[in-house]
């Protein structure tokens, strides 16, 4: 509750991804908001581009535009392309109208009752005359009355507001605390991982991302996955892609992912490892291995380290297929099949 809404840093990174400290930027990011919440969409990255926010009240703006329907697309966007109005002077949220109109002098009950108008006009009824010839009569500009015809549905402003705090919250943590940023990221808001991509260099990292934005243009795609097979392009991908693009800008700033790590890892939460300026994936990442079998091994390093496979598959929940992808994995690697030793 302590964190500014106001901190430059902080609210550069919804129009420039410099605050980051990116060393490459192979993906060509253009802002910094990149898995802050409500602000990491494709739709709303394209809309911080175009309108480039720089203030607390931008933002709040461009949170209404992107919740709103018909309030960016054939609207806003056109009139702050076309320099017709500035973002600050566009109807981002439902009070907007209310205060430009009593601001142009038109009573406050009028303003009130246009707004409402408006805002709930999802079946697209025309503006009433009288309310236009009112707009005309204080000198409305032509592009606000219009802009108003357009509009089917308004985002409330302190609706906005509450967003916009979070969002500037979370992004504090991005700047300020990045490897905690980055490890609750993953943990709360992805679920599907292909980990050892996530511990490759930036370059291999980059070039799987683009082969998976490649087949995500369409639809069902069929393509070539990295182990060479073909397969249609899933919802699956479509996440794992999501989460590989915040890989990518993690690693760039430094930072790095480690892999799994039998006597550090939780069953599903990330770890933040200070001295190695990298964050430890759980358990979970692995696709199958469940949240009970995880535990187990939590649960069972606390007698001590696993000496060999062996060990660790009698200790534990974990199946044989568990096993077979930690080793492929080399998470096992250095560790015996069994707890015989043979002298020579």
């Amino acid at each position: 509750m302590t964190i500014p809404m106001n901190d430059p840093k902080v609210l550069s990174l919804f129009s420039s991804p410099d605050a980051l400290g990116l060393h490459q930027n192979p993906l060509g990011f253009k802002t910094g908001a990149i898995a802050l919440p409500e602000f990491g969409t494709s739709f709303v990255q394209g809309l911080l581009e175009e309108a480039l926010p720089h203030t607390f009240n931008d933002l709040l703006i461009i949170s209404g535009l992107s919740h709103g329907t018909n309030v960016w697309n054939d609207n806003a966007e056109a009139l702050i392309k076309n320099k017709t109005a500035t973002l600050q002077e566009v109807i981002g949220c439902r009070d907007d109208i209310m205060n430009d109109l009593i601001g142009w002098g038109i009573d406050n009950s009028k303003s009130f009752k246009i707004m409402e108008y408006v805002r709930k006009n999802k079946a697209g009824k025309p503006l009433k005359d009288e309310d236009i010839e009112e707009m005309k009569k204080h000198k409305v500009p032509d592009y606000f009355i219009e802009s108003c015809k357009k509009i089917r549905y308004l985002f409330p402003r302190a609706h906005a507001t509450a967003y916009v705090m979070g969002a500037v919250r979370v992004a504090w943590f991005k700047i300020y605390h990045p490897l905690e940023f980055y490890a609750t990221y993953f943990t709360v808001r992805c679920d599907k991982f292909d980990i050892e991509v996530m511990t490759w260099p930036l370059d291999k990292i980059v070039e799987e991302i683009h082969r998976l934005q490649a087949a995500s243009k369409i639809p069902g795609t069929v393509f070539k996955d990295r182990f060479g097979e073909e397969r249609k392009y899933s919802d699956k991908d479509d996440e794992v892609l999501k989460t590989l693009i915040c890989a990518a800008e993690m690693v760039d700033r430094g930072f790095h992912i480690k892999n799994i790590d039998l006597m550090r890892s939780l069953g599903s939460d990330w770890v933040v490892d200070e001295k190695g300026k990298s964050i430890i994936p759980p358990f979970s990442v692995i696709s199958g291995l469940g949240a009970a079998a995880a535990d187990t091994v939590v649960s069972a390093r606390k007698d001590g380290t696993f000496i060999s496979i062996e060990d660790l598959r009698d200790r534990t929940k974990l199946s044989q297929t568990d096993i077979e992808t930690l080793r492929k994995l080399g998470v096992l690697d250095g560790m015996g099949e069994t707890n015989q030793m043979t002298l020579f």
